[in-house]
């Protein structure tokens, strides 16, 4: 499955204005699509005049709100996204990182067991399409340097800034060792441009299940 529409019928946008800025959500009647900040000034698609989606996607505009208040409950509302499966079990452990806490590339490829792999990981977590709500923001290099953010590194920073922290790990490995081969840096510019996967997979709720290639 791919597209805006997919099999459960078209996207439901809103529009939110909180203090770390403004965004546009959109879900479908299975979940969370997307989180994308948008810029001043920049037109918002319309909302559809009602339903499941239209719903699922102002409840996670009011659990983004409650983020930018200062709450720090992880989302659990239901997740509609389409990637490979990779790049799926990246999201997941994202979702793991606890507001005020960080992760390096290097620990969430060691935590996947994929030692060595913290640029794939890095490409994965450029590709994710939910700000905030699947925090990409509190990955780090080795260093603990900010590395990169596909919506730019002064909204990442004001987003640590937000929780309090800048850089504490989630895993226990060791940094010195990591330090030797975790150079990882979130390619912002292949965001969308991943060599298309065998099978698209899917994300609801907090799981993985394949679904069917499209023709």
């Amino acid at each position: 499955m791919s597209g805006e529409a997919g099999n459960h019928g078209a996207l439901a946008r809103v529009a939110v204005r909180t203090a770390l800025g403004e965004f546009e959500l959109a879900a479908t009647a299975r979940g969370l699509r997307s989180v994308t900040p948008v810029r001043p000034g920049a037109r918002v698609g319309p909302e559809p005049p009602g339903g499941a989606a239209l719903e699922l996607a102002r409840a996670a505009a009011d659990a983004l709100c409650s983020y930018a208040a200062g709450e720090r409950a992880r989302y659990e509302g239901p997740l509609d996204l389409v990637a490979p499966a990779f790049q799926l079990a990246v999201w997941e452990r994202l979702r793991a990182i606890p507001f005020g806490a960080t992760a390096t590339y290097g620990e969430i490829a060691r935590a996947l067991g994929m030692p060595g792999q913290a640029r794939t990981v890095g490409a994965a977590v450029a590709a994710n399409p939910v700000c905030i709500l699947i925090p990409c923001h509190r990955v780090l290099g080795a260093d603990g340097s900010l590395k990169g953010f596909a919506w730019g590194l002064d909204l990442k920073r004001r987003l640590l800034a937000h929780e309090g922290r800048a850089t504490l790990p989630l895993f226990a490995a060791a940094r010195d060792a990591e330090a030797q081969g975790d150079g990882a840096q979130e390619p912002v510019a292949q965001r969308g441009n991943e060599r298309p996967p065998r099978a698209a997979e899917s994300m609801t709720g907090s799981g993985v299940t394949p679904v069917p290639s499209p023709s």
